[in-house]
């Protein structure tokens, strides 16, 4: 599951729980390191047929030009997968703080006993919305999960505020 909870500290001002959200990585490091390797190598074999020749120097800065594209592009992906949310919980706020990969960390506060969580399973940008609301605002979060994923992450959440609920009593 691309998101975890993390358990009370019990240092001063530290929340009660705290939720990590992180988008899922399908190609790791190391297979995005053989990847590149395998493309390369698969890009030269059909150059082994007009070695020595002047049509080498012609295709050769496209092959590489395809192989630099890819390698940008992967590496792109994997800046916008720097994207992640963290949801504090104590017994008297929520906040939600969202870092984005090419942009400012936006962020959200509310007491949580006011907080509704609302799973949209038709008609939001994505299939099994998730939204925060409270303090006047409605707040996406873990949009960029796969739509079970958000269903799991809707009934953790709904579970964690029940129970700081019923703690505050």
């Amino acid at each position: 599951m691309p998101y975890q909870w993390t358990e009370p500290t019990g240092a001063a001002n530290s929340p009660d729980w705290q939720l990590a959200v992180w988008p899922h990585r399908s190609l790791p490091p190391h297979g995005f390191a053989v990847f590149i390797g395998v493309t390369f190598v698969l890009l030269l074999l059909p150059l082994v047929a007009v070695l020595g020749s002047p049509i080498l120097w012609g295709l050769l800065p496209f092959l590489m030009g395809v192989l630099a594209l890819t390698w940008y592009f992967l590496r792109r992906s994997y800046a916008d997968g720097a994207l992640h949310e963290v949801l504090s919980l104590w017994a008297d706020r929520i906040e939600l703080i969202r870092s984005n990969p090419r942009g400012p960390s936006q962020s959200w506060q509310a007491n949580p006993y006011w907080v509704r969580i609302e799973l949209h399973e038709k008609g939001g940008p994505v299939e099994n919305y998730v939204t925060l609301t409270g303090a006047g605002r409605s707040v996406e979060i873990g949009a960029f999960l796969s739509p079970d994923e958000r269903v799991a992450l809707h009934r953790d959440l709904s579970d964690r505020l029940a129970r700081l609920d019923v703690n505050l009593r």
